[in-house]
């Protein structure tokens, strides 16, 4: 269990510091596969419970939520922004942030259930600082995909799984999430021009 849970934080770390929005999509795509490996780890694979969950991630999480990102992202001129501002002051907030948030994890060698909500925390601390330093609206949308995930996450610490209709409900609010925030960048794409023309002619 050890491995996917410092994998998915890799691909939630990795983002922030080193990565540009254009390259979001795939690392969404990575934090769901370790949804999946720890879904397996987790129950038994071949339950129906275990099965609907990993189709429900592989289709929703790794597929089309990664798509639609991508083809609203890619129609911005900001793509090539990095997903969090490239400066010493935002730096020097999230390392403190993210050690803090993970000493919810200084248990993880006598239970893997501390490691996971360190991996959560720090999760949904980065998709804060996120929010909190990137005023770009595909910024702010891959910040609520991260909370997101890291919610499916939570579950894992759960003494019994969601029922199915919750997960259904949980997956229609992604995929809500993820279209009308493909929606809002697009239409902040188009307008963003004709306010610079508007300036100019000022």
């Amino acid at each position: 269990m050890t491995l996917p849970l410092i994998l998915c934080l890799v691909a939630t770390v990795i983002p922030v510091f080193f990565s540009r929005l254009s390259a979001t999509p795939v690392w969404l795509s990575i934090q769901a596969l370790t949804l999946v490996w720890i879904t397996a780890l987790g129950e038994e694979i071949w339950s129906l419970h275990a099965m609907m969950s990993v189709a429900e991630i592989l289709v929703i999480r790794v597929a089309l939520v990664p798509y639609l990102l991508s083809r609203a992202i890619r129609k911005t001129p900001q793509a090539r922004m990095s997903v969090m501002p490239s400066n010493l002051f935002a730096w020097g907030a999230a390392i403190p942030l993210i050690i803090l948030a993970f000493k919810f994890g200084d248990g993880a060698q006598a239970d893997h259930r501390a490691l996971t909500l360190g991996v959560v925390a720090a999760t949904a601390t980065i998709a804060f600082l996120i929010l909190a330093t990137n005023h770009n609206p595909a910024a702010q949308l891959v910040a609520v995909l991260f909370m997101e995930n890291a919610l499916a996450l939570f579950e894992s610490l759960m003494p019994e799984s969601w029922p199915i209709p919750v997960h259904l409900a949980v997956s229609a609010v992604y995929v809500l999430t993820a279209m009308v925030g493909s929606w809002l960048v697009r239409g902040h794409c188009i307008t963003l021009p004709s306010r610079e023309t508007k300036g100019e002619l000022q």
